[in-house]
């Protein structure tokens, strides 16, 4: 607890991936300073698309989301996908936790933050949106 500066020793029986996550790193000798974890619950919303092309990658649509959406978006998942079985189209599903470290955030904030990803997504990835 002393080493990392971690203020509450319940945290190391938590399977919280927010707290696990941040002691994976690639060298051992590499300082972890903790970062308090918000106390604040989440917003989940998803989002899917038909995808344009071989071109695409989702790894361009998580960039998309967490230029848009900062330090607001916990976390990005694809949570499903789909071929269409007669149009050999497919389609990616996607999971964005929104959580504020120091507020509670609405539904109506994050409703404009997930909109304007939604638009991002087809202006600059060229998906066909499924929302």
């Amino acid at each position: 607890m002393i080493l990392y500066d971690i203020p509450d020793i319940r945290l190391f029986w938590s399977e919280d991936e927010r707290f696990l996550k941040q002691f994976i790193v690639p060298h051992i000798w590499q300082k972890i300073k903790f970062q308090p974890l918000s106390r604040y619950p989440p917003l989940i919303n998803d989002i899917s698309f038909w995808l344009p092309s071989e071109t695409y990658s989702k790894n361009d649509f998580y960039d998309l989301a967490r230029n848009i959406g900062g330090d607001l978006i916990e976390k990005v998942v694809l949570v499903d996908e789909f071929t269409h079985p007669k149009t050999k189209k497919v389609s990616h599903c996607y999971r964005i936790i929104y959580r504020h470290p120091e507020r509670t955030l609405t539904q109506d904030e994050v409703h404009r933050i997930h909109q304007a990803i939604e638009e991002s997504a087809v202006r600059e990835l060229g998906v066909e949106g499924r929302f």
